[in-house]
C-alpha cells in the first residue's frame, strides 16, 4: 500500500512502517501475529517514540511512606477469579478482593446462606455456577462524576451482572441476563433522559458478544443467519432486567453519554460470522447507538415481544426496522474494522472507537447522532468528525481532561497520546494539524487502559494505568504461567513517564480510577441491617423443630457466647453467628472441622450456614481470623450425638 508523506500528521512518525496492509483481514492478522513474535526482548525505540523514560515529574513517586494513604481508589476486574479487586494508587497496592461470582474461602463466600442466596443455587442447594470470567467494571454516577454508591461487574461466561455496594465493599446482588451469551461490555448511564431532573445512574447497559438462536432451545442450530445478539438494560436499584434490544451483529464494549440520551456499543462482527475467519471479511464494522428514551417509550407503549420463557420486553433494533431516523430506536455508524472499544470523552462531545484491525481511531460527534435521530442530519456517517491513523492494533482509549486521548496499541506495544481537536482538524483537511503528541513503549501487548477520573466530567490527567497481556522478562520466572503486567504512567506533563510495573494474576481486564474523597466506606456494620442478628449474648442457644436445629451464637473477643452446643446425627443445622464487637478491624472467623465450614463476620455483621450433622463426635469450632491476644483460645465445641 502506497504511503504519501502528507497522508497524516507529521508527528505520527513511524506509522509508514507500521501501517496495516489493509487487504485481506486474515493476512493482516497473520502479519500482526508475526510482528508480536518477532519483537526483540528489549524493544528498540521506534522513530518518534519515548523509549527511555525521562526523569519522573515532580510529586509522581509511587512510593508511600509508612502510614501514608493513596490518593486514588482503583476498581479492577479479577478475570477468571470471578471477583473485583480494589487497589490503591499511585502505590499499586492491592487492598481488597470482593468475591462476586465464584466461591471465596477467605470470607466464606459460597459457604454462607446469605452469599448463596446472592450467587444462586440449584434445587439441591448447591451453587449453580462455580466459574466466572469478569471483564468490565464501572461505578455509578451523579452530576457526571462517580458518587460512591455502587459498582458493577460482568461475568462473561454465564451472562451475569453483579452489583457491589461501595459503602461496605460487598456484592449484594447478582442477576443472570436472559437470551444472551458472551455478556461483555457494561456501562451505567450518567443521567436519566426521561426525567432531566434525575442526574444520577438509574440503569446499567450490557452487551452480548455471541449471537445465538432465539430461543436457544436446540432449534436453528444449522442456520447461523438466524442467530441474534441482544443489548440489555438492567435497573440500577432493583437489578431486574428492564428491556432488551434485538440487533444485527454483536456487541463488544459499551459507552453512555453524559446527558443520558445515548448508549452505544462497538461491533466487530457485523458479518455475524460463526468462525473467526468469517468475522473479518468486511472492511468496516459499526458503532451502534441506542436512543434510550425512544426505547423506553416503545416498551411503555407495549411495542415489544418476548423470547422463549423470558418475560423481558424485547424491542426491534435491527437495521431493516430502523431506517426512518424520526422513529428509529437504533443507529448504526460505520467504523473500521473489528473495533475493540468505545469510550466517552470528558467534554461530553464524542465517542471514540479504536480500529484493532485498522490503524485508526474514529471520533463520533454525539450531537450529530442526535441530529440524525431528529431528522436534521441526512447521512449518519456525517457524525464521524475524525478518522485518523494512530498505530497498529488500537484497542482502548482513556482521557486526561485536557483534550487528549490515550489509546493502547496492541501490536506496537505502545500507548499513543493524541489530541482530539487536532485530529478533527486534520480529518477536515488541515494536514498541518499535529494530532499525535507522544508515544510510550509498554511491556508488552497492552489491552485495557484507564486514567484517573477518565470517563467523568472531573478527568484530572494525573495517572494512567495500562494492562499488558504479556510480562515476558519483567519479573522473576515462576514456571510456564506468567503473571500479567500492569503499568502506571504519569500523564501530568506533555510527555508520558512510566512509573511502575506490577505483576498481577491473570486475567484482569478493565478498571476505573477515582479520587479517594468520592468514597466514604463504613468501618462497622449496622446491626439492624441483619434480620437474623442476635443482639444480646443472652439470646444465644439451640432451638429444635423436629430435625431442623437452629444454633444462635455471638462473638466478642476473645470468646464465643456458647462454650459448647449439642445436636444429633441427622439434624439439619443452621448456625447463625453475630459479631458483637463494635471496634474497627475486629473481624472473627468460624470454622467447623470435617464439615467444610469456614466464614468470617465483620464488626456487627451476621452470617449463617446450614449443614447436615452427619458425623458424630466432638468438633472444635474455632476463630480463624486473628482478633485478640487470646485468639488461639477462642473456640467452642459442637457435640454431635450418635
Amino acid at each position: 500500500m502506497s504511503h504519501k508523506k502528507d497522508d497524516m500528521s507529521t508527528e505520527a512518525v513511524g506509522l509508514g512502517r507500521r501501517r496495516f496492509l489493509n487487504t485481506a483481514a486474515l493476512t493482516g492478522l497473520t502479519l500482526g501475529v508475526a510482528a508480536c513474535n518477532d519483537k526483540p526482548e528489549t524493544a528498540p525505540a521506534a522513530s518518534g517514540t519515548s523509549a527511555a523514560a525521562p526523569a519522573a515529574h515532580a510529586n509522581s513517586s509511587t512510593h508511600l511512606k509508612p502510614g501514608e494513604l493513596d490518593t486514588y481508589y482503583g476498581i479492577w476486574s479479577g478475570g477468571h477469579t470471578g471477583d473485583m479487586r480494589i487497589l490503591g494508587l499511585p502505590s499499586g497496592r492491592e487492598i481488597h478482593r470482593i468475591p462476586c461470582f465464584v466461591p471465596d474461602a477467605l470470607v466464606g463466600w459460597g459457604v454462607t446462606n446469605e452469599s448463596k442466596a446472592i450467587m444462586g443455587t440449584k434445587p439441591d442447594g448447591h451453587l449453580r455456577y462455580t466459574v466466572a470470567d469478569t471483564h468490565h467494571t464501572h461505578a455509578s454516577y451523579k452530576d457526571g462524576n462517580y458518587d460512591g454508591r455502587y459498582a458493577w461487574i460482568n461475568d462473561k461466561i454465564n451472562s451475569r451482572i453483579a452489583r457491589v455496594r461501595l459503602d461496605y465493599f460487598v456484592c449484594d446482588k447478582i442477576t443472570e441476563l436472559p437470551n444472551v451469551q458472551g455478556f461483555h461490555g457494561i456501562f451505567p448511564d450518567k443521567a436519566d433522559p426521561v426525567d432531566p431532573a434525575i442526574n444520577y445512574t438509574t440503569r446499567v447497559f450490557c452487551g452480548a458478544e455471541f449471537a445465538i438462536p432465539l430461543p436457544n432451545n436446540g432449534g436453528d442450530i444449522d442456520k447461523p443467519e438466524k442467530y441474534r445478539s441482544m443489548f440489555t438494560c438492567v435497573d440500577a436499584e432493583s437489578m431486574e432486567v428492564r428491556w432488551q434490544v434485538l440487533i444485527d451483529g454483536n456487541c463488544d464494549l459499551t459507552a453512555t453519554s453524559y446527558d443520558g440520551k445515548l448508549a452505544a456499543t462497538n461491533q466487530y462482527n457485523i458479518e455475524n460470522g460463526v468462525h473467526y475467519e468469517d468475522m473479518m471479511s468486511s472492511e468496516r464494522d459499526a458503532c451502534l447507538f441506542f436512543n434510550i428514551a425512544r426505547i423506553e417509550e416503545a416498551v411503555k407503549a407495549g411495542k415489544f415481544t418476548t423470547v422463549g420463557t423470558s418475560k423481558v420486553p424485547v424491542v426491534d433494533g435491527t437495521r431493516e426496522s430502523n431506517k426512518d431516523p424520526k422513529t428509529a430506536l437504533t443507529a448504526y455508524v460505520s467504523v473500521p474494522k473489528n473495533p475493540h472499544g468505545v469510550n466517552a470523552s470528558p467534554d461530553a462531545k464524542y465517542f471514540i472507537c479504536a480500529g484493532k484491525l485498522s490503524p485508526t481511531a474514529t471520533v463520533i460527534e454525539l450531537s450529530k447522532v442526535l441530529d440524525w435521530f431528529d431528522g436534521k442530519l441526512a447521512e449518519l456517517d456525517k457524525a464521524i468528525v475524525a478518522e485518523v491513523e494512530i498505530g497498529l492494533g488500537p484497542l482502548h482509549t482513556a482521557f486526561d481532561g485536557r483534550g487528549n486521548a490515550y489509546t493502547t496499541l496492541f501490536l506496537d506495544s505502545q500507548v499513543v497520546k493524541w489530541n482530539v481537536d487536532a485530529a478533527i482538524k486534520f480529518h477536515a483537511g488541515d494536514k498541518a494539524a499535529k494530532y499525535v503528541v507522544d508515544r510510550l513503549d509498554v511491556h508488552y501487548q497492552p489491552g485495557h487502559i484507564n486514567a484517573s477520573q477518565s470517563e467523568t466530567r472531573a478527568a484530572d490527567g494525573k495517572y494512567l494505568a495500562v494492562g499488558c497481556k504479556f510480562s515476558k522478562d519483567r519479573f522473576l520466572p515462576v514456571g510456564p504461567l506468567h503473571p500479567e503486567n500492569e503499568q502506571l504512567i504519569d500523564i501530568s506533563g506533555e510527555k508520558m513517564v512510566l512509573l511502575a510495573d506490577h505483576p498481577v494474576r491473570g486475567e484482569p481486564h478493565d478498571f476505573i480510577i477515582f479520587k479517594r474523597d468520592l468514597l466514604k466506606p463504613k468501618q462497622v456494620y449496622d446491626l439492624d441491617e441483619f434480620p437474623l442478628a442476635t443482639k444480646d449474648p443472652k439470646e444465644s442457644g439451640v432451638t429444635r423443630n423436629g430435625k431442623k436445629v437452629t444454633v444462635r451464637i455471638t462473638s466478642q473477643a476473645p470468646a464465643f457466647s456458647l462454650r459448647e452446643f449439642t445436636v444429633k446425627k441427622g439434624d439439619e443445622v443452621t448456625l447463625i453467628l453475630t459479631n458483637l464487637d463494635k471496634i474497627e478491624d475486629l473481624t472473627h472467623g468460624f470454622a467447623i472441622p470435617k464439615y467444610n465450614v469456614n466464614f468470617i463476620v465483620n464488626p456487627l455483621e451476621t452470617k449463617s450456614v446450614t449443614f447436615m450433622a452427619d458425623q458424630p463426635g466432638i468438633f472444635w469450632c474455632y476463630c480463624t481470623h486473628f482478633c485478640h491476644a487470646l485468639h488461639l483460645e477462642m473456640r467452642t465445641r459442637m457435640i454431635v450425638e450418635a
